[in-house]
């Protein structure tokens, strides 16, 4: 906990009247700072910003290492009092994060900038996996300065063409913040494997690095050094699969797409041909969509002609589960991953006999993709010898 000192007797007092309302929704030892306290220093200042999943907006913006005080999760811009995880939605509230930075060292305009560096400011139906409008990405102003601030710098990526579609990120009057329940506070530390996951998982990562790699591009120029364009939006997962624990049903149901819930959770089938791996050739591994564990490697990859990915074998016998599918009118060879109990497809026995015999017809949705490229990034560098 970041610990500053309150002087005055009445300052005392009123912290107290206050005290069993943080106690009941923030229990994380994280400090809710406010501006409305005297005993913030003069130099310090609150933002509040909108990128999806707050968790990852709050991860995101605690990677800055010179000026940013404290960062906590919340709900915001809705017409409900005192929203909660449950009811937030229901309120017209997205969730967003409050932003303490220290003025003399890092600016409005720098975190403005940052924000739109680590999100998908084109979406305006939801961030990433997440869907709706509680999702949507916003800036929020408190001045005039501050708005006409955010309008530039929206106005000057677009005219760099960064983005493949215009920014519909809005910029908007600043709202009362709620701050979110405590066990949403500081999630990506408290809980490494599972933001792991889900944030491996959401697509934001490579998103990013697809958009800003090699983009030295620094659009606000205020007094204060901008961050670098090269700060990193991801963090190594040491074998994120390693020690995985299953999240709910109600969870995976929303944080999968509805065709990866249907076949990796329901054991359902997707289209042939139109699936998102059937046709992808580049170099890399396709791990579970669940819990990340590898299974099957491009150079094991083969045009079957059924319309979906095929593989001549698994990366390793220990990642996957075989059992006997009787439906369909017929006797099947079911493929399940091992960690995750997730449907994969089936197996059969009409593959390439040079190569042993085997078709592992899997679906793209039960599966994520990771390039060559972001192996040992994402904590896969074992597997980056089988490129060599």
């Amino acid at each position: 906990m970041k610990k500053y000192a309150i002087v005055g007797v009445g300052i005392l007092i009123a912290l107290s009247a206050v005290y069993p309302y943080i106690q009941s929704h923030v229990t994380s030892p994280k400090p809710l700072l406010s501006m409305n306290d005297t005993s913030a220093t003069s130099t310090y200042a609150t933002a509040v910003f909108a990128g999806g999943c707050f968790w990852c907006v709050e991860s995101d913006f605690e990677k800055i290492s010179d000026g940013l005080i404290n960062v906590v999760s919340g709900y915001s811009g809705g017409s409900s009092v005192n929203p909660t995880y449950q009811d937030y939605v229901a309120g017209g509230h997205k969730e967003v994060v409050e932003v303490t930075y220290d003025r003399s060292k890092i600016e409005y305009g720098t975190l403005v900038e940052y924000l739109l560096r680590h999100i998908d400011p084109t979406d305006a139906g939801g961030s990433f996996n997440d869907r709706g409008e509680a999702y949507t990405s916003a800036i929020y102003y408190d001045t005039e300065e501050e708005k006409q601030t955010a309008i530039d710098i929206i106005a000057k990526i677009d005219a760099e063409h960064v983005f493949d579609k215009p920014i519909v990120t809005p910029v908007l009057p600043r709202a009362k913040f709620w701050p979110a329940e405590g066990y949403h506070q500081n999630y990506a530390k408290n809980n490494t494997l599972k933001y792991g996951f889900f944030r491996a998982a959401s697509g934001r990562d490579g998103f990013v690095k697809r958009t800003w790699q090699g983009k030295e591009i620094t659009v606000y120029t205020g007094n204060v050094t901008p961050i670098s364009a090269s700060s990193s939006t991801t963090t190594s997962h040491d074998k994120p699969w390693k020690h995985f624990t299953k999240p709910s049903t109600e969870v995976l149901r929303k944080k999968l797409s509805p065709i990866q819930f249907n076949v990796s959770q329901e054991d359902g089938t997707e289209s042939p041909f139109t699936n998102e791996y059937d046709n992808n050739h580049a170099d890399g591994i396709y791990v579970d969509i669940v819990s990340g564990e590898p299974l099957y490697s491009s150079k094991d990859k083969y045009d079957s002609g059924t319309g979906w990915p095929s593989f001549v074998k698994p990366i390793s016998s220990d990642n996957i589960t075989t059992k006997e599918d009787k439906g369909f009118f017929s006797s099947r060879t079911e493929v399940r991953s091992k960690i995750a109990d997730s449907h994969l497809g089936h197996v059969f026995s009409d593959g390439p006999m040079d190569r042993g015999g085997k078709r592992y017809c899997m679906n793209s949705a039960a599966m994520r993709f990771i390039p060559k490229a972001d192996l040992e990034k994402e904590g896969y560098g074992e597997f980056v010898p089988l490129f060599n």
